[in-house]
């Protein structure tokens, strides 16, 4: 019989309701032969979301490469179905500047040319920004999505149990999982729900006086914009109040920016782009996940950094820690790598994929918008539901107003999955006011879908609410 083994108690204490008991009762359901509609994480292939022709077609040539020439044949000669030469010309060009292909390690912090993909795209994007800064690809870190650099900087960051990181509440619930990893300490701001999520600094001043009365050492504040789970996308007035606030307390501000595209319409405005020249460490993260690529399976991301903070004790610079931690795992996977450059260098007006990627581009997040306001019309129909706030991000974060007296939001999400197949997140997941109820649902189903399953969650809430004393919360 093998001993007891006293396990890490900050990994036994980590939680993820994105995949918590919702999800898991939601697996079992599909094992009995339901159909469940998977809207409790932001997966879009998983939904019926078409992969972007182009970046798929230069990856199957870099898993292929003996194809090249076949292909490139085929373009020349205007052959049926043959593979556009610009995709051709890309994945020849990777496949040179990779010079050993997908199958070999690479650099700890990702290949030259990504980085320099990378530092090019964000520079397109920023360029015209007060005291503008170009990117640095040598402060740029491919890694296995947005959530692999979460980690690789908040275990830099939280040196003992007294260190603190302010995260939005709601928030999504990677941070609070590795704060409590790293054994640190999560503390809490509330934007303004009743006024579209907004930020307000005399929250932010709040949170930071709690804080350090409670003797916690303040190192990082985390904003997500556009935001997971309420979809909120800040002004850059916003922005702007979260640099001050961080040059103030000598805070890193880690900007998680993986929504960047999913505005729908409304402006986009960075951290780096407002931030110039002005000397407050800033961690900034991307992914291939979201936006309209939705390649989640892939894991690739990238982590740029400016003005790094100097580290007491050691000689080690932060970029260094950042390649010794890449380093134990060698680097990130090869095919993330490449679908970062094809995300950050799509093809240009006059190449022959443009049109095309433009297309899918346009219907991807044209869709998404559709289908979220399609979702806040049935809101209307329910009592007590209220989902304030614009449009951004892959979610709704509805406020569940009314509920009967004895229950909550899991409670409601429970019975929504049993008697819709809809699997949601119940928003005490994610963190909320107390007193509130609310739950995050993913508007990534197809259309047809949504249209069929809206009318029985209506019933379902109708009949909900019958069955008890209604209660405000």
């Amino acid at each position: 019989m093998p001993r007891e083994l006293k396990a890490n108690p900050n990994v036994v204490e980590m939680e993820y309701a994105v995949r918590g008991p919702i999800p898991q009762r939601a697996a079992e359901l599909r094992r009995e032969g339901r159909r469940i509609i998977p809207c409790n994480i932001g997966n879009p292939q998983a939904l019926g979301q078409a992969p972007l022709t182009f970046p798929r077609q230069v990856m199957a040539l870099l898993e292929q490469p003996d194809r090249l020439g076949l292909e490139r044949r085929r373009a020349e000669a205007g052959a049926e179905g043959a593979y556009p030469l610009d995709a051709v010309d890309r994945a020849a060009e990777m496949l040179a500047r990779l010079e050993t292909g997908l199958g070999a390690y690479t650099e700890s912090a990702g290949p030259a040319f990504v980085r320099e993909a990378v530092a090019a795209f964000i520079d397109r994007r920023d360029r015209g920004g007060e005291d503008f800064v170009p990117a640095d690809p040598d402060s740029i870190f491919i890694t296995d999505g947005a959530s692999e650099a979460v980690k690789r900087v908040l275990e830099i960051l939280i040196a003992g149990p007294e260190d603190g990181v302010m995260i939005p509440i709601p928030q999504y619930p990677l941070y609070s999982a590795v704060i409590r990893r790293c054994g640190g300490r999560q503390v809490g701001y509330y934007p303004d729900e009743d006024r579209g999520w907004t930020l307000e600094r005399e929250e932010l001043d709040r949170a930071w006086e709690e804080a350090v009365a409670a003797g916690t050492r303040l190192k990082a504040i985390v904003v997500i914009n556009p935001g997971n789970p309420t979809g909120a996308v800040l002004p850059e007035s916003s922005v702007r109040e979260v640099i001050d606030f961080a040059e103030e307390h000598d805070l890193v501000v880690i900007a998680d920016e993986v929504y960047q595209d999913n505005t729908y319409g409304r402006p986009f405005v960075s951290f780096a782009r407002v931030l110039g020249r002005r000397p407050v460490p800033l961690c900034s993260l991307h992914s291939v996940s979201k936006g309209f690529f939705g390649e989640c399976g892939r894991r690739g991301g990238y982590l740029e950094v400016r003005n790094p903070p100097a580290l007491a004790g050691t000689r080690t610079t932060f970029g260094e820690l950042l390649i010794k931690q890449a380093s134990v795992s060698l680097c990130s996977n090869t095919a993330g790598q490449a679908m970062v450059e094809l995300m950050v260098r799509p093809p240009a007006p006059g190449d022959p994929s443009h049109e095309r990627f433009a297309a899918e581009r346009d219907h991807v997040l044209g869709e998404l918008a559709a289908k979220a306001g399609r979702l806040k019309e049935a809101f209307a129909e329910m009592e007590g539901v209220s989902c304030p706030g614009e449009i951004g991000a892959m979610y709704l974060f509805p406020r569940l107003g009314v509920l009967p007296e004895g229950t909550g939001d899991f409670e409601y999400c429970l019975r929504l999955l049993e008697e819709t197949g809809l699997c949601t997140v119940n928003g005490a997941g994610f963190g909320q006011a107390p007193g509130t109820h609310h739950l995050r649902i993913a508007f990534l189903p197809p259309s047809e879908l949504l249209e069929e399953v809206l009318p029985h969650w209506v019933e379902m809430h109708r009949s909900y609410l019958a069955a008890g004393h209604k209660v405000r919360g």
